[in-house]
């Protein structure tokens, strides 16, 4: 289970906090085991310092905790701290990552027969959508649902989410097509092959949650391939 030190502590000398949390960094480079650090200022009160340090588990920020080099950190974050830092130790029972669910959703809605279905939901309005198999960009959510349908229309297929990243707004996706050819794809009559291809794709959200801009890279020549669609000479 995935636990949550949280710290708090009372400065005026947020700078030489931050210098003091890089050197802790850097001298423990290959050691440590905490997995994301996050320092926030409280607005309210400009003195009152929160970090929230995350581990794999327990066992593991008692590991950290018992590194040399943590314990002198820690004497000279008190020496700049107007009071003694309090920690809180929290198991985390629910871990969501937003963007993360929106692109998941994404990827949910695209199989299917017929219609695309609305995607509102997911994308906003004039969703920017780069794929370098197409000439020119996708803008707008009209346009995504023309493209989804011309996938529908080709393939009695599913996806497969295999990795899933998320840091700021970006979300990663590394995910895997299977399908079947039923249908007519950009010229190619239905051949009934079954095909697989993989690729990955980086969404861009916004504040609200929604997809505004997705970046695709994928094996379309590997797919082609399977359809019978390509010359040996063009291999």
């Amino acid at each position: 289970m995935t636990f949550v030190q949280l710290i708090e502590c009372r400065t005026s000398r947020l700078d030489e906090m931050n210098r003091l949390m890089d050197r802790w960094v850097e001298q423990t480079k290959g050691k440590r085991t905490a997995s994301h650090s996050v320092v926030a200022k409280d607005r309210a009160d400009s003195s009152h310092i929160v970090e929230i340090v995350e581990f794999p588990s327990y066992e593991e920020a008692m590991r950290n905790s018992g590194l040399p080099e943590t314990d002198r950190i820690f004497q000279d974050m008190v020496a700049l701290c107007e009071e003694t830092p309090t920690f809180t130790d929290l198991d985390v029972v629910r871990d969501e990552q937003l963007y993360a669910a929106t692109a998941r959703r994404f990827f949910e809605l695209l199989p299917g027969q017929g219609d695309a279905p609305p995607m509102n939901d997911v994308f906003i309005e004039d969703y920017h959508d780069h794929d370098p198999a197409n000439v020119q960009d996708l803008i707008g959510l009209d346009a995504v649902r023309r493209e989804v349908e011309v996938w529908r229309g080709g393939f009695d297929f599913s996806v497969t989410i295999e990795d899933q990243m998320a840091q700021g707004d970006r979300v990663c996706t590394r995910w895997t097509f299977r399908g079947r050819h039923t249908g007519d794809f950009l010229g190619i009559p239905p051949t009934g092959q079954e095909v697989t291809m993989t690729g990955t794709t980086v969404h861009r959200c916004t504040a609200d949650g929604k997809i505004a801009e997705g970046w695709w890279q994928y094996d379309r020549l590997g797919l082609m391939q399977q359809l019978g669609a390509l010359e040996p000479t063009e291999l």
